[in-house]
């Protein structure tokens, strides 16, 4: 039995997320169903986590047993071969029988791009979240820094969360200005249900100066949901990269 382990990309527009759903198109029964294919064998695609309905990958990480004997070579293009043009497979290698895309994980980083410019792009639409008043980049840049550092993150996950323990630990925070766009970036051990967008929707707040940037201690202190920002729409919202050393 092999262990292959999959870095995958994806365009989360029109999919209802990651998770294999019934009558529900889902990036994970699409990508299992080509795979099946191939390899003429029932195979259980296993991804490093859930992304939502909306939400992009760059590098997904997935991993699937098989007994087929198809070269590591030739499964991404096998794959790409049948899959929507909306998934792409961007490496395929053999792993220990014991490796587990989710369990074995240590670092995700996520990013969540904001589309700062006054009328918005019809192009980049479904890649970002449109804020046309124009933001106080300095003050984001200042509020980001608070949730580097291990911290209960109940005030920024969403009711629906299925995890016992709210404490995460985020390695590094940054905002970054690139033209017209403010990009978000953390990398953490872990992530809540919506936690990034809800650090982000807050975030913004902080670019209106509805909020302060000394604001986010007293918010994480609290654990108040009600005090952080709203969970901010899921089209700007990448996995970029997991990590498993």
């Amino acid at each position: 039995m092999r262990n292959i382990k999959l870095v995958i990309e994806y365009d989360g527009s029109g999919f209802n997320g990651w998770q294999k759903q019934p009558n529900k198109l889902n990036i994970q029964g699409e990508i299992e169903a080509v795979i099946e294919n191939i390899t003429k064998e029932k195979i259980e695609l296993i991804a490093s986590g859930r992304t939502d309905a909306g939400v992009h990958a760059i590098g997904q990480v997935a991993n699937f047993k098989t007994n087929s004997n198809i070269p590591i070579e030739k499964i991404p293009i096998a794959i790409n071969s049948q899959v929507k043009n909306s998934i792409r497979i961007k490496s395929a290698e053999e792993v220990d029988e014991r490796f587990h895309s989710r369990y074995n994980c240590k670092r995700k980083t996520y990013r969540y791009i904001i589309d700062n410019s006054k009328y918005g792009s019809s192009i980049f639409r479904n890649m970002t979240y449109h804020m046309p008043i124009k933001l106080n980049i300095n003050e984001m840049q200042k509020a980001v820094k608070y949730f580097e550092g291990e911290h209960d993150f109940k005030a920024f996950k969403s009711s629906g969360t299925s995890s016992k323990s709210s404490i995460r630990t985020i390695y590094e925070a940054k905002v970054i200005e690139k033209n017209e766009y403010i990009i978000l970036e953390l990398t953490g051990n872990g992530f809540l249900y919506n936690m990034v967008r809800i650090i982000a929707g807050t975030l913004v707040d902080v670019g209106l100066e509805k909020l302060k940037a000394k604001d986010i201690p007293v918010i994480l202190e609290k654990k108040d949901r009600q005090k952080a920002g709203k969970t901010l729409p899921p089209q700007g919202l990448f996995l970029v990269k997991v990590e498993y050393k």
